[in-house]
């Protein structure tokens, strides 16, 4: 028998890949009979027979078999790589792109400034006028504020029941909260995780839900009690595991259909406990994820031009956004970016992320200049009516700077950006005190932020799914009115 090799960060991955990814990288633990094995060997001898000069495998040898994860096919019980496993019908290629701004930005500092209250809770910067008369931005945010006729500001934006993570509005979903006793969330799922059961991926050979994030546990919530198979997949992770094993080729795997139909045979055969029963579409698209090589394409910026890599910025934030585009462009339906864990966490100059002068101010050119990017660059290529964007982050931050030149947490109302689909254009929506302590008109709760991207994807508003106690849960839990219709 063949020892497993371990993998320390294999617990990163969507379980329905683990199988297949580590089948290509190393041999796995595979209990088969010579007569299997024979069998397969039969199925695939009609195929080409090449022999891989610098390794000396043989398509249809035992060593092919282990080595491009028939073996682990044959032997791992998989629930399935499905992305769009709960779709009934086709839907349209339509996508949704979220900006997290991990640790909560400073709706006063950004979005919503109070030029006219006392300095203590103006803050240290100055404001500009925007395309839409008489609204007005942070001094740091030109590009944005040269754009604001194609945005929707939100500035209502409900966030009571939010805390220090991104579960309630990520979920989009006020009874999804951090708890602290190894049941955050209660089971529900994230937006990202309704839209990969709901409306599934648009390219079947790509994973549906993808987390361009350093850390998923702090900066991305997941699917809850809605099942693994809709667990985002950390883009960082998959993106170094797309590559076959040396001396193995695309080209020389290309005959999936021989394949399926090798195991159907098998199955027919010498399958008695059912488990070769499992693998069939799922397995198929987990195949694709690596055969078709679509995933490993989108994951290759060295294919955009230095110029717009240039334009996105060379650091983590810029580059994990124009990666987005390409995951989008590629046929992922819902992306999380991060920069950083917790790096708009302005408490003040003691701590990491320092204070709003010696930590937001640098920070807020970085983020002016990705949003005004990624716009730019899905109006180039047709995308913008088919991808909607939010940037936000968990909650806003206290009115009143503190003796640490910073803003403390403040969950009373924070501001957002949304921006593609149906989202109203130029519209300023909800409206804070004049200090910006709480909201004065037109709030806007966390399910209307999910009903947005719910019906921007086609996603029936009455759907519900099953917890496993067998409890219907809706995918919306308040007010089902988009943004949209709050304008």
């Amino acid at each position: 028998m063949i020892k497993r090799r371990s993998f320390a960060d294999n617990s990163l991955i969507n379980p329905h890949l683990r199988g297949i990814i580590n089948s290509l990288e190393n041999p796995p633990v595979v209990k088969f009979s010579d007569s299997l094995y024979q069998a397969v060997k039969q199925e695939v001898s009609t195929m080409s027979i090449t022999k891989f000069p610098n390794t000396g495998i043989r398509v249809g040898s035992r060593r092919w078999f282990l080595q491009t994860g028939m073996g682990s096919l044959a032997a791992l019980p998989f629930a399935g790589f499905s992305p769009a496993a709960a779709v009934d019908t086709p839907n349209k290629k339509k996508s949704v792109v979220l900006f997290w701004l991990s640790g909560g930005p400073s709706h006063i500092d950004m979005w919503d400034p109070k030029p006219d209250a006392p300095a203590e809770v103006r803050g240290p910067f100055s404001t500009i006028q925007t395309t839409i008369p008489g609204v007005r931005f942070s001094e740091h945010l030109p590009l944005q504020a040269s754009i604001a006729h194609k945005l929707s500001i939100l500035r209502s934006v409900d966030c009571k029941a939010s805390n220090h993570t991104p579960i309630t509005m990520q979920a989009g979903n006020d009874l999804a909260r951090r708890v602290d006793n190894n049941r955050d969330g209660d089971g529900w799922p994230s937006m990202g995780s309704i839209a990969a059961k709901f409306h599934g991926s648009n390219d079947s050979s790509l994973p549906p839900f993808v987390a361009l994030a350093d850390s998923l546990k702090a900066d991305v919530w997941g699917a809850g009690h809605m099942g693994n198979a809709y667990e985002p997949i950390q883009g960082s992770t998959l993106a170094g595991r797309l590559n076959l094993p040396e001396g193995l080729n695309i080209d020389s795997l290309r005959d999936r259909n021989g394949l399926r139909q090798s195991f159907d045979k098998l199955q027919r055969t010498f399958d008695t406990t059912g488990m070769l029963e499992k693998m069939d579409q799922s397995n198929a698209q987990a195949m694709d994820l690596v055969l078709t090589g679509k995933a490993k394409l989108a994951f290759d910026l060295e294919r955009e031009s230095e110029k717009l890599r240039d334009t996105y910025g060379r650091d983590s934030l810029g580059e994990k956004a124009l990666l987005a585009r390409r995951l989008v462009e590629a046929g992922v339906t819902f992306v999380v970016v991060s920069g950083a864990w917790g790096y708009f966490d302005h408490h003040g100059d003691e701590v990491k992320w320092g204070g709003i002068v010696k930590g937001l101010k640098p920070l807020l050119p970085r983020v002016d200049r990705v949003l005004h990017t990624f716009i730019s660059d899905l109006e180039a290529r047709g995308l913008s009516d088919s991808t909607m964007v939010y940037m936000m982050g968990e909650f806003g931050r206290g009115p009143v700077i503190n003796k640490n030149a910073g803003r403390d947490h403040w969950t009373n109302v924070m501001s957002m950006l949304a921006y593609g689909g149906e989202m109203p254009k130029g519209k300023v929506i909800g409206a804070t005190d004049s200090k910006g302590y709480g909201i004065k008109e037109n709030p806007i709760a966390t399910s209307n932020l999910a009903a947005s991207v719910f019906n921007h994807l086609d996603i029936n508003l009455q759907s519900f799914w099953m917890d496993p106690t067998g409890r219907p849960r809706p995918i919306i839990t308040g007010d089902a009115r988009t943004v949209s219709q709050l304008s």
